[in-house]
């Protein structure tokens, strides 16, 4: 089927600034809205250049957002909202700030917990205002309802999705980006192909969707090598950020699939940060599914500007990027391909959006290979 007969809902946030140097708009939208107590949610590069969003007075600064943020990470941020009491949460990073800024909006004073929200829609409101401003270009977050939270228990990660954590502004300016070093923009570039990809090649693949994940994937080939030879390029950064908003709209009504869940343990367990993962493992994971999605790969690689042999079409895309392809080069123990082997196979959220099932087995042979 085409799915054009299958219903789908697209929700986005409910204004979106796109442009270089917008960023001090921030500051007046929280005016025109009469917000007096804004909190930044930031990492600690970004948290000492809160000035470029223009806002008003003194505001309250969370600057200690973790890659691959935890629990511990969330609950010392929901400490400083409960004693400041903000009006308005800024998101201002990659994705880790921006997803623990969703939370940080809905969960002081609701009486809920993370461990109470996790799964869709269980979030019960949201009283503050929510703004999200993108510093990278790859994990759309700005765009979306999701937030994702590592659980040290478990070495598992937490999905809370709720429409109450879409912005009331996503502002993108892509001159925030210009600093972005080259293994980062490669990598957060690659997280944004490989949220397109996923959602294009998904069992749930909708042609509404369709446009943006194709058009995305375009984007990122074109001028994602651009980015990585010259952060000053900025067309070239311009073009990463909206195939970074294109890969967040993908996400809500379609999301991820095989390419994702596969990647979280690398960082759940070993540390690589996500979009690094999503590298690692993604010509794998496209050369598995090719067999059920034959066109649509071919599509991939042709927007990709790869050759069409596709593990190696793909693995070049992303080793030319300079990135070293082997697990094991990243500190990946080959001991511990089991466990991880283990815990992608239990995220069926994701794994069964898969075009091609995909068993424990064929997980760790995966990794293997990666290796």
């Amino acid at each position: 089927m085409s799915g054009l007969l299958t219903p789908i809902a697209i929700e986005r946030p409910a204004e979106i600034r796109f442009g270089a140097g917008l960023a001090r708009e921030v500051g007046t939208f929280v005016r025109a809205r009469g917000y007096v107590r804004p909190l930044v949610v930031s990492d600690p590069f970004n948290a000492n250049r809160i000035e470029v969003l223009g806002l008003p007075g003194n505001p309250v600064v969370f600057g200690t957002v973790r890659p691959e943020p935890d629990i511990p990470n969330l609950d010392a941020l929901l400490a400083l909202a409960e004693a400041s009491e903000p009006d308005v949460v800024i998101g201002f990073g990659g994705g880790s700030a921006m997803d623990l800024a969703k939370l940080a909006a809905v969960l002081p004073g609701s009486g809920q917990s993370i461990h109470d929200v996790v799964g869709p829609e269980k979030v019960a409101d949201r009283r503050l205002g929510l703004i999200q401003v993108p510093t990278t270009s790859g994990t759309g977050s700005e765009a979306g309802t999701r937030s994702l939270v590592t659980d040290p228990a478990t070495q598992n990660k937490l999905a809370v999705q709720s429409r109450h954590m879409l912005a009331d502004l996503a502002l993108v300016d892509p001159h925030l980006t210009l600093t972005v070093p080259p293994a980062v923009t490669a990598a957060t570039g690659v997280d944004a192909m490989a949220h397109c990809t996923e959602a294009y090649t998904s069992r749930k693949a909708h042609p509404l969707i369709d446009l943006y994940a194709l058009e995305g994937i375009r984007l990122v080939g074109r001028y994602l090598p651009r980015a990585v030879r010259d952060g000053a390029d900025r067309e070239a950064r311009a073009g990463l950020a909206l195939a970074s908003l294109y890969g967040g709209f993908c996400l809500g009504p379609v999301n991820t699939t095989a390419g994702h869940a596969v990647a979280y343990p690398l960082g759940t367990r070993h540390h690589i940060p996500h979009g690094l993962a999503c590298a690692l493992i993604f010509a794998h994971t496209l050369a598995f599914n090719a067999s059920a999605v034959p066109e649509k790969t071919g599509h991939v690689l042709e927007a990709l500007g790869a050759r069409p042999h596709v593990l190696d079409g793909a693995r070049e895309f992303c080793a030319g990027l300079g990135i070293d392809m082997r697990l094991s080069a990243h500190g990946v123990p080959e001991s511990d391909l089991d466990t991880m082997a283990t815990d992608a196979h239990a995220i069926r959220r994701l794994l069964d959006n898969n075009p091609r099932d995909m068993s424990r087995d064929d997980i760790l042979a995966l990794y293997r290979a990666a290796l």
